[in-house]
Order: C-alpha cells, then sequence, then structure tokens
C-alpha cells in the first residue's frame, strides 16, 4: 500500500462506500472518513478489508494522509453539512489542494462555495453522480464542474473510475465553470422524473384502459427494450412488472401509490421558470408525484367525483404499438427541453457547454441512459449551433412518424379518464412549437388593456411598442414593465 493516498473520500453511506470501492479496484489508494467513526472501523475491517484504504478517525488524519495536491470528495447530504465540512477541511489544506462535492446538490449553492473555496486559494470541484449503487460500485456516469485548474489533477481518477461506453470512452469529462457540473446533473435528473412519468402513464393506460396484468406488461416492455427505447429505465421497468413477492403474484400491484422526491426535478422546474424555458413535460412529471402524494384526499375525492368508464373498443396491439410510439415521442421532447434548458443557464451563467459531450456523460452509467443518446451526440457534432433537437432531420423525422399514434393515446386516454399529463404536456410542446403563431396576441392585448404593459405590432417593426386606451377611460401612460 502507498503510504499516501491518492484521494480522500468523507461520508461512507451506500454511494460513498461502493465508490471508494470502485476507486481501489483501479488501483488508486483511498483515505476514508466518516462522520460516525465506527463506520470507518467496520469498513475497514470488512469491505475494505485487505484492500488499499486508509481510515482516519479525524479530519485532520484525513487531510495528512493524502498526497499532494491534496483531493477530498465528500459524499454527503446536500445542504448544511456540504458548508460545515468545508469549514473543518480548509484549517488542513493548502493553497492548490481540492475540495470535491460529489452529492446532489443545488447548483447556485456550487457556485456560491466555488468562489469561497477559491477565495482561500484553493480549488473546488462540484460533480453530479449518478448510477446509484450499483453505479457507484460499477461505474456511474460523473459530471464535473467547478475550478477547470482542478480537473488535470482528478481526471485521471475521475475517468478511471466512471462508466465505459463503445471504444472504452469513459462517461465523464469536464462540464464548465462554477456550477455548470451540478447544473448539468440537475437537468438530468429532471429528465429522469420525465422518463419514469411517461413509463408510469403507459403503465396506467395499459393496465386500466386495456385491461393487461403484470406478466402482459412486463413482455411489452421486454420488447420495447429490445428496440428504439432500449434504455435503462425500460430495463427496470421489465424486471419490476416480471417480480413475484413470496405469495407468486406481483408485487408492483401491492405498492402503495404516492411517489417521493427529494427535490432535483423540482429544482429543474423552477430553474425553467427562473430562465423562461417551457420545461413542460418535467414540470408536469413533478406535479404528478405531488399529487400522488396527496393519496388521503384522492380516496375522498373518487367517492364524490365521477368520470368515464375506462371501457377500449379496438385494436388492442395497435394501441400497445401507438403506446411505444408516444413513448419515444414524448422521450425526445424531454431532452429537447432540457438541452434548451442547459443552452439558456449557459448563456446565464457563461459556460461553456460541450452539449454532445454531456449526451456522452449521459450513455453509460447513469439512470437516464439510452441508446438514442448517441443520435444527440451526432446532432450536436453535426451542427454544434443546434438550437432544439427537433430542428435536427434525424429527431425531427422521428416525432413527425410518431405523432399519429401519440395523439391517439392522448385522445383514447383522456376520453376513457385516464390521466396522462406528460404525454400530453409533451405533445402540445410539440404543436406549440410548430406554430408559427400562438394566441398570445390575445394575451398581450388583455395585458394592455388591464395594465398598460403595451404590445409590439405584426405591421412595425420589432422593439417598436404601443399602448391602447381601450375603454376611453385611461390615458396615454404605459407601465415600463413591458417583457418580452
Amino acid at each position: 500500500m502507498k503510504q499516501k493516498a491518492d484521494i480522500g473520500l468523507i461520508g461512507l453511506a451506500v454511494m460513498g462506500e461502493n465508490l471508494v470501492l470502485n476507486m481501489e479496484s483501479k488501483g488508486f489508494t483511498v483515505g476514508v472518513f466518516n462522520r460516525s467513526v465506527d463506520k470507518v472501523d467496520k469498513f475497514i475491517a470488512g469491505r475494505g478489508a485487505g484492500k488499499n484504504f486508509i481510515g482516519a478517525h479525524s479530519i485532520e488524519e484525513l487531510c495528512a494522509s493524502l498526497a499532494k495536491p491534496r483531493k477530498v470528495m465528500m459524499l454527503v447530504k446536500a445542504g448544511q453539512a456540504v458548508d460545515d465540512f468545508i469549514e473543518l477541511l480548509l484549517p488542513h489544506l493548502e493553497a492548490g489542494d481540492i475540495i470535491i462535492d460529489g452529492g446532489n446538490t443545488h447548483f447556485p449553492d456550487t457556485i456560491r462555495r466555488a468562489k469561497y473555496v477559491e477565495s482561500k486559494g484553493l480549488l473546488y470541484v462540484g460533480t453530479g453522480v449518478s448510477g446509484g449503487e450499483e453505479g457507484a460500485l460499477l461505474g456511474p456516469s460523473m459530471m464535473p464542474g467547478g475550478s477547470p485548474a482542478a480537473w488535470p489533477a482528478v481526471k485521471e481518477i475521475f475517468q478511471a473510475v466512471s462508466a465505459k461506453v463503445e471504444d472504452n470512452v469513459p462517461c465523464c469529462d469536464w462540464v464548465g465553470e462554477g456550477g455548470a457540473g451540478h447544473f448539468v446533473k440537475m437537468v438530468h435528473n429532471g429528465i429522469e422524473y420525465g422518463d419514469m412519468q411517461i413509463i408510469c402513464e403507459a403503465y396506467q393506460v395499459m393496465k386500466e384502459m386495456l385491461g393487461m396484468n403484470a406478466d402482459e406488461m412486463h413482455e411489452v416492455f421486454k420488447t420495447w427494450n429490445e428496440g428504439d427505447l432500449d434504455s435503462y429505465l425500460i430495463e427496470i421497468t421489465r424486471d419490476i412488472l416480471g417480480y413475484k413477492d413470496e405469495n407468486g403474484e406481483a408485487l408492483v400491484e401491492k405498492i402503495l401509490d404516492t411517489a417521493g422526491q427529494k427535490g432535483t426535478g423540482k429544482w429543474t422546474a423552477v430553474s425553467a421558470l427562473d430562465l423562461g424555458i417551457p420545461l413542460t413535460l418535467i414540470g408536469e412529471s413533478v406535479f404528478a408525484r405531488c399529487l400522488s402524494a396527496q393519496k388521503d384526499l384522492r380516496v375522498e375525492a373518487s367517492k364524490v367525483i365521477a368520470g368515464p368508464d375506462a371501457k377500449f373498443i379496438g385494436d388492442k396491439a395497435q394501441m400497445i404499438s401507438d403506446l411505444k410510439d408516444a413513448l419515444f415521442g414524448a422521450k425526445i421532447i424531454s431532452y429537447a427541453q432540457g438541452y434548451n434548458l442547459m443552452m439558456e443557464a449557459a448563456k446565464e451563467y457563461k459556460w461553456n457547454l460541450n452539449y454532445g459531450g454531456i449526451a456522452l456523460m449521459w450513455r453509460g452509467g447513469c439512470i437516464i441512459r439510452s441508446v438514442f443518446l448517441v443520435d444527440i451526440k451526432t446532432a450536436f457534432d453535426k451542427n454544434p449551433n443546434l438550437h432544439n433537437l427537433l430542428l435536427d432531420d434525424h429527431f425531427n423525422q422521428i416525432v413527425q412518424k410518431a405523432q399519429a399514434g401519440w395523439r391517439r393515446v392522448c385522445a383514447t386516454a383522456l376520453t376513457n379518464g385516464i390521466p396522462v399529463p406528460a404525454l400530453t404536456a409533451a405533445l402540445c410542446y410539440f404543436d406549440g412549437l410548430r406554430s408559427d403563431r400562438l394566441p398570445a396576441n390575445l394575451l398581450q392585448a388583455q395585458r394592455d388593456y388591464f395594465g398598460a404593459h403595451t404590445y409590439e405590432r405584426l405591421d412595425k417593426p420589432r422593439g417598436q411598442f404601443f399602448h391602447t386606451n381601450w375603454t376611453g377611460r385611461g390615458g396615454d401612460t404605459a407601465s415600463t414593465t413591458y417583457e418580452v
């Protein structure tokens, strides 16, 4: 074992423990520390026995065990705990040392912390780590950002432990300055929310409208995972639907229908609102989880509010095929909206994001990994200035082809009283985006009527604003708060 560790890690919970095992398996010596120090001893004597780990019982001991420049990674609960550990680390580090936050941190906190740590002469990295327990152990997707000078020092370790795709390309590369890495991870999680919701809506349509049981749905998802929809979330849905409990019955049907969330989907939606980006599918996915959590209210409402009984009359096989198209079309919309958000954030925060590279980082190891991410990379390689994925010929053709079945799914589900908020939100975005004229002219007239917010005219140059005295009782003064 080396006398000094290549990297130190704070936080031996599920992700931390598996990630350090991954690091050690790639030839690195790792210093480990946990706030509850008995966990350190238990790990060194258990899963870490006989391996290249250096256990530490204090922050001072951990920092002393590290080779220079010292690299300390935190995998602790996002929020105050990260700030607390930074303060504990600073007295034991020196100029050029690197503090790394690998948790699910909100990107504005990473921007703030990077500036603070850099002001102390140190370097800071905020990196998204996706893939869950298995990814941490076998190869996650990693999205690092922060102090650019830190990247050469952590690149070898990060890329060694990350997932690999074709030609052994690592699913990890530098994202950008400040909070860019955690922003991209946040968008990843938002897309994850959207993917999960549209899959759940397809499940509900199959179950309640088509009357399919778990075994039949298992076979459908198995088939889907062998084609265009091949992805981690389709794969695990296949497995979940085929899983039987101790009584030989589908376990999924015995799970309470209330969804949890840790906030990253909400952060994505709020960021979209702040930046003025229509992230409709992900927003509806967050609200769908909120509605599911109101279980008692829904049970009460189900007793007094009536809707149509689901009675599907038609070609069942065709509807399953249409569902596949609806899923594929909505999935592309989710990525299109997510990329649109990253593009706007890049302008706002002056980040130079590599959009094709981000698709490659999501190609393996992470929760939203999917075969069609290769096509996203190809689209941005072909046109680095692509404004929206739907403007790429490949994706445009897919969505055009999918829309007939997608529309049939949404119309039939709504007619039968089956809620499909994410599938319909995605379709409405598609229709809105392809419309060269929307009813916002009436909306702007309304704003001018009650608030003198002014408007532009089709027959005048952009940038000229007008106000009408709609009632004859108003004056000529217009509001100065007009925003396009």
